[in-house]
C-alpha cells in the first residue's frame, strides 16, 4: 500500500535529517580544530516503485557524507617555532607511536610540541616522521615509509663533529727580507723563529680542541716554506708534532701558484691524536691556483684576512628551526645550526577518498590511492612554513544555516508520519 511507503519513506528522512545534522554537530565542534576537514551531507533519492500510470510506491532519501580533505584552511600565525603547516597540497607523514612498527597515519594538523623525550608530536598524540640527514645533509628517497624515524632532536645533545676542513686566508708582505739556512721542520723545532704565523682551532671526534699553527718563512723570490705543526706537540703523534711542510710560490701577480707549490700542503693533513680521540683527514684550504682567495703575497703587511674551521662540540639543543623545504635543523646553545631531518609530505590521487580516523588523522584508501612521499616543495608537494598552523574549514555561518535546514527537514519527515498515521486511522474507522 502506499501509505506504508510513505510512513517509511518519512523514517527514512527522519534517518537522514538527523544523520545531516550530526555532521552540523562536528563541523561546528571542530571550528577550532587544527587542520579539521569539514564533513558535508549530501542528500540521494530511494526510488520505491510506479510510476507510469500505476500505483506509486515513496523511496525515500538516503544521506551520505562528503569530507572535503583536500580543501585547505586558513593559515593562523602562532608564536612557536615547532607549530607548522603545509602550504599546499598533502599531508605530513605521522605514527601512533615513536617505533618504526607503529600505524603510519597522514594529517594536516601540524601543532607540534617536543614531549619529554624529544620526540616531536601533536595535539593528537601523533609523531611526526622524517628522513635523518648524513654528515653532509643526503638522504635516501626509496618511496619506503620504513625509511622514515621518528624525530627526536634532543639525541643530538652533546653531539661532536671532528674537523674536516679548515680553510683560511692569508696575505704575506712582498718586502719580507729572504731568509737562508732554513730546512723542513726549523719552525716547530724552534730553530727559526717564523716571520709570520698563526693559529687554528680544530676539534677531534670527542669534540676536544686541538691547536695547529701555521708558519711561514721567505727563502726566494714569490717563494715561501710552510709548516704546519700542532702547539704543544704532544697533542699528536707525528714527530715534533709536524704534520706537513713544504714551500709556497706565488705568481707575479701575487696569486697563489699551485702547480710550483708542494703538493703535501694541499693535501689532507691527518693527525694522530694522542689523547686517543678519532680524526679524520683534514683538508687545509690555502686558496685556488691564481686566485686571491687563499694565501696570497702583496706589499700589505703580513695577516690574517679571515678562516673557517668546521666541527665541534656542539652542546645542547635548544629548539629547531624548519625550512620551507621541510629542512629541520637543530638550534644549539653554542649557537651552532645543524641539519638533521628531512620532512617528507604524502600526496594522493585522490585527497578526498581518504580514511578519517581519531585525531584529526587519515588513513590510505582504495578511494584514495597509495601514498607517494618525497620532499616538501616537490612532486607536486606543498611546502612548509614553521609558526603557522592550518585553521579548520568549517564556517560557522554556514553550518548555522545547514543547522536550519536539516531541522526543518526533520519536521517536515515527522509531519509525513504523523498524516500518515491520521489516514491510517481513518482506513480504521471505515469498519465501524
Amino acid at each position: 500500500m502506499s501509505l506504508y511507503s510513505a510512513l517509511y519513506a518519512g523514517v527514512s528522512g527522519l534517518n537522514a535529517q538527523s544523520a545531516a545534522m550530526a555532521t552540523v554537530a562536528d563541523n561546528i565542534t571542530n571550528v577550532n580544530t587544527v587542520g579539521y576537514k569539514a564533513v558535508g551531507a549530501d542528500f540521494s533519492t530511494l526510488v520505491g516503485g510506479g510510476g507510469h500510470g500505476g500505483a506509486y510506491a515513496a523511496g525515500g532519501v538516503n544521506m551520505v557524507t562528503r569530507q572535503y580533505i583536500s580543501k585547505a584552511g586558513t593559515p593562523l600565525q602562532t608564536g612557536s617555532g615547532y607549530d607548522l603547516a603545509v602550504n599546499g597540497n598533502g599531508f605530513f607523514v605521522v605514527r601512533d607511536g615513536t617505533g618504526a612498527d607503529s600505524k603510519v597515519a597522514y594529517t594536516r594538523a601540524g601543532s607540534f610540541s617536543p614531549d619529554d623525550f624529544g620526540f616531536l608530536k601533536n595535539s593528537s598524540g601523533y609523531y611526526l616522521q622524517g628522513w635523518p640527514l648524513d654528515s653532509n645533509g643526503n638522504f635516501t628517497n626509496n618511496g619506503n615509509l620504513s625509511d622514515l624515524q621518528t624525530i627526536n632532536y634532543k639525541a643530538l645533545s652533546g653531539t661532536a663533529e671532528p674537523t674536516t676542513t679548515a680553510n683560511v686566508q692569508i696575505n704575506l708582505q712582498s718586502s719580507t727580507q729572504e731568509i737562508t739556512g732554513y730546512t723542513a721542520g726549523d719552525i716547530a723545532k724552534g730553530n727559526v723563529t717564523a716571520q709570520f704565523s698563526r693559529p687554528i682551532t680544530v676539534y677531534d671526534e670527542q669534540g676536544g680542541e686541538h691547536q695547529l699553527n701555521l708558519g711561514f718563512v721567505k727563502t726566494g723570490a714569490n717563494t715561501w716554506q710552510a709548516e704546519v705543526y700542532a702547539v704543544p706537540a704532544s697533542d699528536v703523534s707525528a714527530a715534533d708534532g709536524i704534520l706537513a711542510t713544504g714551500q709556497v710560490k706565488f705568481n707575479p701577480d701575487g696569486s697563489l701558484d699551485v702547480a710550483g707549490s708542494d703538493p703535501a700542503l694541499f693535501a689532507g693533513l691527518n693527525p694522530g691524536w694522542t689523547n686517543g680521540a678519532g680524526a679524520q683527514p683534514i683538508k687545509l684550504g690555502l686558496g685556488t691556483d691564481g686566485k686571491l682567495d687563499g694565501l696570497t703575497q702583496t706589499s700589505d703587511a703580513s695577516g690574517l684576512i679571515g678562516s673557517s674551521v668546521d666541527g665541534g662540540l656542539f652542546g645542547a639543543v635548544t629548539g629547531i628551526t624548519v625550512s620551507d623545504t621541510g629542512v629541520v635543523s637543530a638550534v644549539f646553545d653554542k649557537g651552532e645550526i645543524r641539519p638533521i631531518y628531512q620532512l617528507p609530505i604524502a600526496t594522493f590521487a585522490n585527497p578526498d577518498g581518504l580514511t578519517a580516523i581519531q585525531g584529526n588523522a587519515y588513513t590510505v584508501s582504495d578511494d584514495s590511492g597509495n601514498a607517494l612521499i618525497n620532499p616538501a616543495g616537490t612532486q607536486g608537494s606543498g611546502k612548509i612554513t614553521e609558526n603557522m598552523l592550518e585553521g579548520s574549514t568549517a564556517d560557522l555561518g554556514t553550518e548555522f544555516t545547514n543547522m536550519i535546514r536539516f531541522q526543518r527537514a526533520y519536521s517536515a519527515s515527522s509531519k509525513i508520519i504523523t498524516t500518515v498515521d491520521q489516514m491510517l486511522q481513518e482506513l480504521s474507522d471505515l469498519k465501524r
